[in-house]
């Protein structure tokens, strides 16, 4: 099973200030602590208000790009419903300290929806719904498309296969994966965040306050979000979760939504040998899709 990938370029705290100079030179003095290693990027913080956000590997440097042009657009119309999401204030282009796009960003208080139970995520499930209303929206026929999230389920079925073989004891993934793949195509082309799970929710004191992480913002079939309800909430919150979208998805867009969830989950339970609290998203969104 699959471990986090190694980071590519290493940079150190004189490094990042290196960076700093040559780009914001206004930040350059201000406090400066490593604080996070993701997939994909890694996080400084800077002074108490800000971050550093970098790419630790050569795939995740086109995400950047992507998300400082996404949250162009989609923080002002989140920051519209009281949601915040990390628009950078300064967008580092590559150099020779760092050969890669790079961000600085708000730092935005809160804790990771993953640290809290399903129970307690519930409560903001229509906030959920209201941001999806936000960024559901029709995308520009030059918008990126991801070659896997939002795309049609089919073209995933391969790669999920040998996931499935693995998990013989989880049976509720197989069968929404199969009801998912039975079900219609999704037609529409609209924004998608397209990483939308526990890890990249922000939430305090009970409330939803940000989204978090738009490197894999692309357009496709809004159900690869929605397989979200799956990840975060429990059943009555689903049930609140999905009522608070009205009519705007129909039947066929949750049963793909499920065999979106079945997809995540079977993914975070065969690839996260190092990565203990996403192993367990994977686990309780299985459980989940059995009821």
């Amino acid at each position: 099973m699959a471990n986090s990938p190694s980071e590519e370029i290493a940079l150190d705290a004189t490094a990042v200030r290196a960076l700093l100079r040559d780009a914001a030179p206004h930040l350059e003095g201000l406090p400066l602590m490593r604080v996070a290693d993701g997939w994909d990027n890694t996080i400084w913080r800077l002074g108490d208000d800000l971050a550093v956000r970098l790419p630790r590997r050569e795939l995740a440097a086109a995400l950047i790009l992507r998300e400082q042009t996404a949250l162009a657009v989609f923080g002002p119309r989140l920051a519209d419903i009281g949601i915040r999401a990390p628009s950078p204030v300064v967008c580092g282009r590559p150099g020779p300290v760092f050969a890669w796009p790079w961000s600085v960003v708000p730092w935005i208080d809160g804790q990771p929806a993953l640290a809290r139970s399903r129970t307690e995520n519930s409560t903001w499930a229509p906030d959920l719904a209201r941001v999806l209303g936000v960024l559901h929206q029709p995308a520009p026929a030059e918008t990126p498309r991801n070659p896997v999230r939002g795309v049609p389920l089919a073209r995933r079925d391969a790669a999920l296969a040998p996931r499935l073989a693995q998990l013989a004891d989880r049976p509720a993934l197989r069968e929404a994966w199969a009801a998912g793949l039975s079900a219609p195509s999704s037609t529409e082309f609209v924004w998608i965040h397209g990483d939308l799970h526990p890890g990249n929710v922000l939430v305090d004191d009970g409330a939803l306050v940000a989204l978090i992480d738009f490197g894999d913002v692309t357009a496709g079939d809004p159900a690869y979000d929605l397989a979200a309800g799956w990840m975060l909430f429990d059943e009555p919150g689903r049930a609140v979760f999905r009522h608070a979208t009205g009519s705007r998805y129909d039947e066929n867009t949750w049963v793909r939504a499920r065999a979106w969830a079945a997809y995540i989950a079977a993914t975070l339970l065969t690839e996260s040998d190092d990565r203990a609290e996403y192993r367990e998203i994977g686990a309780s969104t299985a459980d989940a899709l059995a009821l």
